[in-house]
């Protein structure tokens, strides 16, 4: 299978509306329609890896790690025939402050256009002085 690079104004329809479900759950924990019922993912985070099944139990998985809220800017998304890889930077705000994180996720549709397995890499969360001190030591060359 072969994956081109497309902006959500080009999408395929099916992985479109998947991709603005899943945005909105990164957002708003929204889940319906975008998670088959037996859903598998596989998360990855810096130093951990855990694995679930089922929509209540990758809720419950993303809420721990960090609860739905704030924004989440596409960054790219790969689409595949029957999959798509969708590549975030989120930013959201809690009583610790304001964090960030970047995750690219490798989603598996089934036949009615909901994620079936998912794949999840993530940076971890960086806190503000975290994002201050990457700031001062690196200069990206794109955002």
């Amino acid at each position: 299978m072969t994956g081109t690079t497309t902006t959500s104004t080009r999408l395929p329809a099916v992985i479109g509306a998947s991709v603005d479900r899943f945005v909105a759950f990164l957002e708003t924990g929204a889940a319906e329609g975008l998670f088959a019922a037996d859903v598998f993912a596989d998360i990855t985070l810096p130093h951990w890896r855990v694995q679930v099944r089922g929509v209540e139990e990758m809720i419950a998985a993303k809420s721990s790690l960090h609860r739905p809220a704030g924004s989440a800017r596409v960054e790219k998304v790969l689409v595949g025939e029957h999959a798509y890889t969708l590549k975030v930077e989120e930013r959201w705000e809690d009583a610790g402050g304001r964090w960030y994180c970047r995750e690219a996720f490798l989603c598996d549709l089934d036949r009615e256009g909901r994620v079936s397995e998912l794949s999840v890499y993530c940076t971890g969360d960086w806190d503000e002085s975290a994002v201050a001190r990457h700031a001062e030591a690196v200069t990206l060359l794109r955002p």
